[in-house]
């Protein structure tokens, strides 16, 4: 999970979840639901008093319930309120605590759980015995991890790279990437990864065939590799086979596939390298799902683009866009998360509400309809 306070200061790592305040020194949200991840078919919730909760997709377990059963409603997961922070995958989930300790479930023949096996878990499973973990995302097939000093960890499938630690090994248990410890967020992608360093610098690694990394080329690298000069990025996250970023300056800039229009630069052409999206300093965040990609402004307002065959944008139709839409004319959006095909996302009064497909329940709005319009979840 990353959240993201007014003044851009990184305080945990997600693909999928931001918290944004547009003023300095904002009161407190008054919230029912406190964060929320949307994986491939899933999605997992904390609400403000530590509990845990998911819905979707199960086919693997990641809904940590004990069972195999789609839910397309919230369904909370045992009865501990000590829950901080999730990060839902592929087809895994991954959870930190109040007290520091990493938590997993799900799919996990490829070793993504990190519980040194290969075998799928029903219900969440503690990763090792490590009580310092600050951040977690999960990608396709691989999880990565910051500890509260600074060291990145990641574990999970290899086959190109996705892990940084110079090799193609899967692995099943956490392995540190290097030896630095400035690491400050990572976000996890399909088959690639991505993160921002404390002194701003970008860095990338694993698949690059669409020029997801940003550095110019479609090579596959098996450990991070430093992206341009600049030194002022302030958020990173990956997707399928995309990337967007933030600087500090709140300038939006996106590079990688292009084919649905989910860079936001009016083509559908790939970039292999950032390019800016628009002239507009007042991006507070954005995220990638499959092939969209979701944002908020300083302002609070909610913006999408890319790929609407399922009306994962929630503008009210099916039609990719390419430049980015506002969604509502409400400014009370305080957190969002891009999952492969639907999205969901938390007002400032705490409301959740959520949009796109929902073959699977993902929406958890108590059906299997796609909902081309952002609803309100219980």
């Amino acid at each position: 999970m990353i959240t993201i306070l007014c003044k851009m200061m990184l305080l945990g790592m997600m693909t999928l979840l931001f918290l944004v305040s547009c003023e300095d020194d904002p009161p407190p949200v008054p919230a029912t639901w406190a964060s929320v991840s949307s994986g491939g078919s899933h999605t997992v919730a904390v609400r403000t008093d530590g509990s845990l909760w998911v819905w979707g997709e199960n086919g693997f377990g990641q809904l940590g319930d004990g069972t195999n059963i789609d839910r397309n409603s919230p369904v909370r997961i045992g009865t501990d309120a000590n829950w901080t922070s999730v990060s839902a995958g592929g087809h895994h989930t991954l959870a930190i605590r109040t007290d520091g300790t990493l938590w997993a479930w799900g799919h996990n023949s490829l070793g993504q759980l990190g519980d040194g096996t290969g075998i799928h878990r029903l219900s969440p499973v503690q990763v090792g015995t490590a009580t310092n973990w600050a951040l977690v995302s999960a990608g396709g097939g691989h999880t990565v991890a910051v500890r509260t000093d600074g060291t990145l960890w990641a574990w999970g499938y290899n086959g190109h790279g996705q892990l940084g630690d110079g090799t193609t090994t899967n692995r099943l248990s956490p392995v540190q990437i290097g030896t630095a410890a400035n690491w400050t967020s990572v976000s996890a992608g399909n088959f690639f990864t991505v993160a921002v360093r404390t002194d701003g610098t970008l860095w990338a690694w694993g698949r690059n065939e669409h020029g997801q990394f940003g550095d110019g080329t479609t090579t596959t690298r098996l450990s991070p590799v430093r992206i341009g000069t600049a030194m002022n990025w302030a958020h990173v996250s990956a997707g399928l086979n995309h990337t967007v970023a933030v600087r500090t300056d709140r300038t939006l800039w996106a590079w990688g596939d292009n084919l649905s229009g989910q860079l936001g630069d009016g083509t559908n052409i790939d970039r292999a390298i950032p390019v800016r999206i628009g002239t507009d300093a007042n991006w507070a965040l954005a995220l990638p799902g499959g092939h969209h990609t979701i944002a908020l402004r300083t302002d609070q307002t909610l913006w999408a683009w890319g790929d609407n065959l399922s009306g994962q944008l929630g503008d009210g139709t099916n039609i990719d866009r390419n430049l980015p839409v506002r969604i509502s004319t409400d400014a009370n959006w305080a957190l969002v998360s891009a999952g492969g095909l639907h999205t969901v996302a938390i007002r400032t009064d705490g409301t959740l509400w959520a949009w796109g497909n929902n073959s699977s329940g993902q929406l958890g709005d108590g059906t299997t309809n796609n909902r081309l319009s952002p609803v309100q979840i219980q």
